[in-house]
């Protein structure tokens, strides 16, 4: 059985996931063959790449890309995927790209599976389909989902999410999250075995730590209330400081429950929570730059205990502060 594959194009799909999505699925049954004098196989996935209009265009990093038919055109998909979208969070969803949500769900009703890569989540929301069920996206745009569909729900630290009756609707996390979902696909519609041999040839290793170890975790809500904003500023500088919450309440000129209500609106965070995330946040550049014992690390950034650093490190990460430095380490300054 071929599996008849739109992937969607758009000048504001990535460049780099768009074409290792078409090339992966392409090579299914064919490059392991080919690299061990095996036959080839019937291709399991027929793959196009399509758009609204079937015209050429120029992506969002200026590459001139010629689809390969209109999304309306046949064969009906059996398989639907969304690529990474590159656009602003805060500004919402460019109305260029609504029409496709329409076309997403429409192909779903007729009994397609509908799959998104990173910020690609946000059209599967826009058309619905993840309604009351728990969806993945870019750390960077869980946010905006948060914010603009309150019906989904949004779990930051996954990276694939099968969601919906017969799991017809799978989101992928952050962008190279198009590989997990590229080896969930070929294990689902070929075998486990394929989705090893293609695993191998790519070099791809899934991300079983989840997003979380990736993620900024100051990558906040905009807003322009000056008050939370100098209260922020003021953190920025002195996040390592005794009682820094009860510090910025005084400042503020309000009783600090009046000022936690107000910054926990203003922000989506509670101060305590804010103050531990500007902590963990310098805590993961010392450790990504310096070899500095981690209790050292733990009064540098504002803990009278190592253990309770450990612990909000853990929470906020997804793994330890030691693991968290190890995994960093390959990207440390080069020596001469």
């Amino acid at each position: 059985m071929t599996i008849s594959t739109t992937v969607i194009g758009s000048r504001h799909a990535g460049t780099s996931v768009l074409f290792s999505i078409l090339d992966v699925l392409a090579s299914v049954g064919r490059d392991w063959e080919m690299l061990h004098g095996l036959p080839m196989q019937v291709p399991m996935f027929d793959v196009s790449l399509r758009t609204a209009d079937g015209a050429p265009y120029w992506d969002v990093n200026g590459r001139k890309i010629t689809p390969d038919a209109v999304l309306t055109e046949a064969p009906e998909p059996d398989l639907v995927i969304v690529p990474d979208l590159h656009f602003d969070p805060n500004a919402g969803l460019p109305e260029d790209l609504r029409p496709f949500a329409g076309w997403l769900g429409a192909a779903h009703e007729r009994g397609a599976i509908v799959t998104s890569v990173c910020s690609g989540a946000v059209l599967l929301c826009a058309a619905g389909l993840l309604d009351g069920e728990e969806a993945t996206t870019h750390w960077g745009f869980a946010d905006m989902l948060d914010r603009e569909f309150p019906e989904v729900k949004v779990c930051r630290d996954r990276i694939l999410v099968p969601a919906g009756e017969g799991h017809r609707v799978v989101t992928a996390g952050g962008a190279s999250a198009w590989a997990d979902l590229m080896l969930y696909l070929i294990r689902r519609f070929a075998s486990a075995d394929e989705a090893r041999r293609i695993a191998k040839i790519y070099l791809i290793d899934p991300h079983l730590d989840g997003q979380l170890t990736y993620a900024s975790l100051t990558s906040g809500r905009q807003h322009d209330d000056q008050l939370i904003a100098q209260a922020q500023v003021w953190a920025a500088q002195h996040y390592d400081t005794p009682s820094p919450v009860a510090t910025m309440a005084e400042q503020s000129g309000m009783t600090e429950r009046g000022f936690h209500r107000r910054f926990k609106k203003v922000t989506g965070q509670a101060p305590g929570d804010y103050i531990q995330t500007l902590r963990i946040e310098e805590a993961k550049q010392i450790l990504e730059t310096t070899t500095s014992p981690i209790d050292e690390i733990s009064a540098e950034v504002g803990y009278s205990e190592p253990s309770s650093f450990r612990s909000a490190f853990r929470k906020r990460v997804g793994i330890s502060a030691s693991a968290y430095r190890k995994k960093w380490q390959a990207l440390a300054p080069l020596h001469a």
